[in-house]
């Protein structure tokens, strides 16, 4: 008889063994990505090989070529989770602000601060002469935007901002500005600081605060007995 799992089902189940092997194919993918992302920031696609891959994640160089097929796609795959990684922890750090400002600034901040837009911006660069590998980088893309638009939206609802532009344009002039500083900074030599101060110029005013805008007036504690009256007045 086979052994058993903790949850009952026998080892030698059918249905066990694949579970089994897609979860180890998930992590063997995982640290073939954590090991790519790493060398192809210090050396670069022409400066990696698919030995130093295998190597640096404990694996064969075959299981590359069966999980991405070439190193330039195992190159645009980690270079696009990387760059959705980032997009969440950027989103994750703005989720503290409480004014348009706050937010605007701790996005530019958490962008800034590591080289993942430029790793990024390298993929877009490839895909160019391998168009087979499009696909992804517009699926990332996309994500960018649907996930930025959504998080930015839940803010402006949260604070009670007016934003000055719809969600979906406001992410995707944020994404386009934040890439073509950040490669431009990259390529000057130009310090995180000095490149965050450069998106926050050029980013603007993003949507003002409720105490900013049409002259309503502050509420504040104890003001619930004129909440009614105050929210149907107009400003003068």
């Amino acid at each position: 008889m086979g052994s058993e799992t903790a949850s009952g089902t026998s080892a030698s189940d059918p249905k066990h063994a694949v579970r089994a092997t897609r979860s180890a194919g998930r992590k063997m993918r995982s640290l073939l990505l954590d090991a790519a992302s790493r060398l192809f920031k210090e050396r670069g696609l022409s400066g990696t090989s698919i030995s130093d891959i295998a190597a640096a994640a404990d694996a064969f160089p075959s299981q590359i070529t069966y999980y991405f097929r070439t190193k330039e796609a195992l190159f645009v795959e980690a270079a696009s989770r990387d760059m959705l990684y980032l997009a969440r922890a950027t989103e994750q750090a703005a989720l503290k602000a409480h004014t348009p400002r706050d937010y605007t600034h701790a996005l530019a901040e958490t962008v800034t601060a590591t080289d993942t837009v430029a790793f990024f911006a390298e993929a877009l660069t490839l895909t160019r002469r391998r168009q087979d590998l499009a696909p992804l980088v517009e699926r990332t893309i996309e994500r960018l935007h649907s996930e930025g638009a959504r998080a930015y939206a839940g803010q402006v609802e949260r604070h009670g901002w007016r934003s000055l532009r719809a969600p979906e344009e406001s992410s995707r002039r944020f994404w386009a500005i934040a890439i073509g500083v950040i490669v431009e900074g990259f390529a000057m030599g130009r310090a995180a600081e000095e490149m965050c101060r450069e998106l926050l110029r050029a980013l603007g005013e993003q949507a003002t605060s409720p105490s900013m805008n049409d002259g309503s007036r502050l509420r504040v504690v104890g003001d619930r007995d004129h909440s009614s009256a105050t929210d149907g007045e107009t400003s003068s």
